[in-house]
């Protein structure tokens, strides 16, 4: 655990989500940490080792809830936001699919978003806005089926009551950008961030310091309500987890 404020805890907390065959330490040593502090953020952080073999036998959702999640809502921690890379940005993103209403925002930094057959039926359809997922028994139970028509909730109008924000980052020449382009459709345009180059610490690097500036983080020395808790959804889903 890292504390924004030396030996005080905030209400607010940032979990990392390291990608596949990255070790969480290095969210400090590409200075993720550091640049929270920089802007003074009253956000403390924490490091998951989130291996990726948790992704492969399917436990990762539960891993995330029993042992961080809940742990450190008991804590006090008012305020509970997911900043995942790659596999991580899709751990994200399948918690939340799995667990509504637990986190108060994700970041979700050149994230997995499934199979490419998947995105190129999107695109062929107009993009997320326009596509219709398939009616019927899906053909396979892999996430993504269930992951895209979840994302598309953030394209609509009025966006469910309960859905988290979501800031999506990525390399204009990220191997999965073709499928990050897809979702950047469908959010703000305040919530989408691109930096040239692939799928390497130094893209999100740029990318995190980028969007820190726009996330809605308390900063220390500044009464800021905290917001209130979105109640937690009755849409539970068991989704399997794919590993990038």
């Amino acid at each position: 655990m890292k504390f924004a404020n030396d030996g005080s805890r905030s209400e607010t907390l940032l979990v990392f989500l390291p990608g596949a065959f990255l070790k969480p330490e290095e969210f400090e040593r590409e200075g993720f940490v550091n640049a929270v502090r920089e802007r003074d953020l009253a956000a403390d952080a924490l490091l998951v080792d989130a291996d990726v073999s948790y992704y492969y036998d399917q436990t990762f959702i539960e891993r995330l809830q029993q042992d961080v999640i809940q742990p450190q809502r008991a804590l006090g921690y008012k305020a509970i936001w997911l900043v995942g890379i790659s596999i991580g940005g899709f751990g994200a993103l399948i918690h939340e699919l799995a667990k509504p209403g637990t986190v108060d925002g994700i970041v979700a930094l050149a994230p997995y978003l499934g199979r490419r057959p998947i995105g190129a039926e999107i695109q062929k359809a107009g993009g997320l806005r326009s596509w219709k997922a398939p009616e019927g028994p899906p053909p396979d139970e892999e996430v993504d089926r269930k992951l895209w028509p979840w994302l598309q909730q953030y394209a609509s109008p009025k966006p469910a009551k309960g859905l988290p924000p979501l800031y999506l980052g990525f390399g204009l020449s990220d191997r999965f950008a073709a499928n990050h382009r897809l979702l950047a459709d469908a959010l703000p345009a305040g919530r989408v961030f691109t930096t040239e180059g692939g799928h390497d610490w130094p893209q999100w690097s740029r990318l995190w310091r980028k969007m820190l500036d726009v996330l809605p983080l308390p900063a220390h020395g500044k009464d800021i309500a905290p917001q209130p808790r979105r109640p937690a959804l009755e849409r539970p889903a068991t989704p399997a987890a794919i590993a990038a």
